[in-house]
């Protein structure tokens, strides 16, 4: 019922056989372009490359086998007003429980608007909910859309499954030992403390709630800017989700059957899947249904075996533990599940440049610098191919490519995790990036980031114009300018504009042309201005008092870039006042 972590352990299970030989004749009857679905091709049975298992969602967990109908469901009036109903063999297998269909469009909706680009179908998750937890075990939640009772996996102990040791002290799955997923779209815990959501609005992020779990693995599947209406980032999702191609093949027919119609149903009314992907053993501290097992023949009674003759027993070696005949006895090999694993090597995450400047970004650019942490033994060696998990903490929208706030990232062969590309949001000020390590408790470095205020080095006018006037009257050309810095357009840049005194003297003029306020009223000074998206700025209009002469308008932007205007008002026909010079700019 959960996605894969590792390579999924089978032990010949008849369910298993079933399925995937029925996935591959559904392949042709139900691939997207023989019944006709929308939303591009999306044919199940193709041979698709296999992600990396680090950024797996959930461990090695059975997943619920049973496939569509082989007649897709075909939209009918329902006694649910506005609600199609799938009729025939596609009536039951395409119900799904009112407040777990309400969890994915919720879902859906969400997604479009934080990450459009995605292009979320709420059929992705329905799937995914149908073949994980037979849509939370037929839409067993409460009002809220918590499940009544938990829903968990086996236990993640290598003995038979993936080896995933505790991580959450057993806070989610009840198990301090190892790892059990949790919750109708099966997350373990080590993913959901990074990737769990808030889906209800309740201000918490519950696995074991429909809306949380739904918006949880939305944002989880439309990672690394995917666009899942393309086929090979579809795919990809579904893959992350559970490294196996009878799975991607299961959740692509799901996919297509429910985009032609789905059945609600009230909550708690829903049909149950009944074929898992594992065997038919029970593995302990699994709470989900077993196909039973069909019974074996009884074996045949072995022939009585002729005692032979008595061997005289050799005197026992006093300075040997073994057994009596002189040969130690071997050590019996270690479980599987009780053997170290990598992560168990790791005695400490360090900086993996130690003299990196600390990172410091403009408000809306990228940092330069690499956040990245290596995993090192006792004695410093290098531990590769464990899981590092990097999280933005503090008050600040900085995220990583993709817009999340966490990142895991598996060290390569030097031990090193680099994190995505970090990016900076609209907020400045300080805040961390914090490292640990998936699976094994150890220290990890901080690292502190800022944010600063955008800026401009450069003020430059957009044209050559002699802004004049006559006293009393209104300058016919705005001032405009454009700022840059480093040579690139420096857009949100905040500036201020002020008519000064002299060069020598910034204070305020207290005469000369002016700018007006909501009011009408007279103002020297104009704070809060910022270039646009191309980095120009245009300023409002200007006007001139009684006052004739030459006037000086600075304009300032954050960053330090400085720009001087001259301003001449002058009577009508006056050749005496001399023409403005062009305006003088420093940095």
């Amino acid at each position: 019922m959960a996605a894969h972590f590792g390579r999924r352990l089978r032990k010949g299970a008849a369910t298993t056989a079933v399925a995937a030989a029925a996935v591959a004749a559904l392949s042709a009857s139900q691939a997207p372009g023989a019944t006709g679905a929308s939303g591009g091709s999306q044919t199940a049975g193709v041979s698709t490359p296999v992600p990396d298992t680090a950024s797996d969602a959930t461990g090695g967990s059975p997943y619920y086998t049973d496939l569509p109908p082989l007649h897709s469901p075909a939209p009918s009036p329902s006694p649910v007003v506005g609600t199609p109903v799938a009729q025939g063999d596609g009536e039951v297998a395409g119900q799904i429980p009112a407040t777990v269909l309400d969890a994915y469009k919720r879902a859906e909706a969400e997604l479009r608007s934080s990450k459009p680009g995605c292009n979320l179908p709420w059929q992705l998750l329905a799937a995914i909910g149908k073949v994980e937890s037979g849509q939370a075990r037929g839409g067993r939640v409460d009002a809220d859309g918590t499940t009544i009772g938990r829903i968990l996996g086996p236990q993640l102990d290598g003995n038979g499954f993936a080896l995933i040791k505790d991580t959450d002290h057993g806070a989610y799955d009840g198990n301090a030992s190892y790892d059990q997923a949790i919750g109708p779209m099966q997350f373990i815990p080590s993913t959901w403390a990074w990737a769990g959501r808030d889906g209800n609005g309740d201000g918490k992020a519950d696995p074991n709630n429909v809306y949380d779990a739904a918006l949880a693995a939305g944002h989880y599947l439309c990672r690394g800017d995917r666009d899942l209406s393309r086929e090979d980032d579809l795919h990809s999702a579904i893959l992350s989700y559970n490294n196996s191609t009878d799975y991607l093949n299961l959740v692509l027919n799901w996919v297509n059957y429910y985009r032609k119609g789905v059945h609600t149903v009230p909550d708690g009314t829903g049909g149950l899947p009944t074929h898992r992907s594992d065997d038919t053993t029970t593995h302990p501290g699994t709470t989900g249904p077993s196909a039973p097992a069909k019974p074996s023949k009884p074996a045949k009674p072995a022939k009585p075996h002729k005692p032979g003759k008595p061997t005289k027993p050799s005197k026992p070696d006093p300075g040997n533990a073994g057994g009596g005949d002189g040969r130690p006895t071997p050590k019996p090999p270690t479980p599987p599940w009780e053997q170290p694993t990598p992560s168990d090597t790791v005695d400490h995450l360090a900086y993996a440049d130690p003299d990196a400047a600390e990172p410091n970004a403009m408000a809306g650019h990228a940092f330069a610098e690499k956040i990245a942490a290596r995993a090192e033994t006792e004695d410093g060696k290098a531990v590769a191919k464990v899981r590092v998990r990097f999280t933005i903490t503090g008050d600040t929208d900085a995220t990583f490519a993709g817009g999340e706030k966490v990142a895991t990232v598996a060290t390569d062969a030097k031990g090193v995790a680099t994190a995505p590309e970090l990016r900076a949001g609209e907020k400045t000020g300080a805040f961390k990036v914090t490292t640990t390590l998936v699976g094994h408790r150890v220290e990890g470095v901080t690292y502190d980031a800022t944010v600063t205020p955008r800026a401009a080095d450069a003020l430059a006018p957009t044209d050559d114009l002699a802004h004049t006037c006559v006293p009393g009257g209104e300058f016919t050309d705005p001032v405009q300018v454009k700022a840059t810095y480093k040579g690139a357009v420096a857009d949100r840049v905040e500036a201020t504009a002020t008519l000064i005194k002299s060069d020598d003297d910034p204070a305020e003029n207290d005469k000369g042309p002016y700018f007006k306020d909501a009011d009408g009223k007279p103002v020297r000074t104009l704070s809060g201005l910022k270039t646009d998206d191309k980095g120009l700025l245009t300023l409002p209009k200007l006007y001139a008092d009684d006052a004739s002469g030459t006037y000086l308008l600075r304009i300032t932007t954050t960053g330090g870039a400085t720009l001087t205007v001259k301003l001449t008002v002058a009577p009508a026909g006056d050749t005496s006042a001399q023409p403005s010079p062009s305006p003088s700019a420093s940095s």
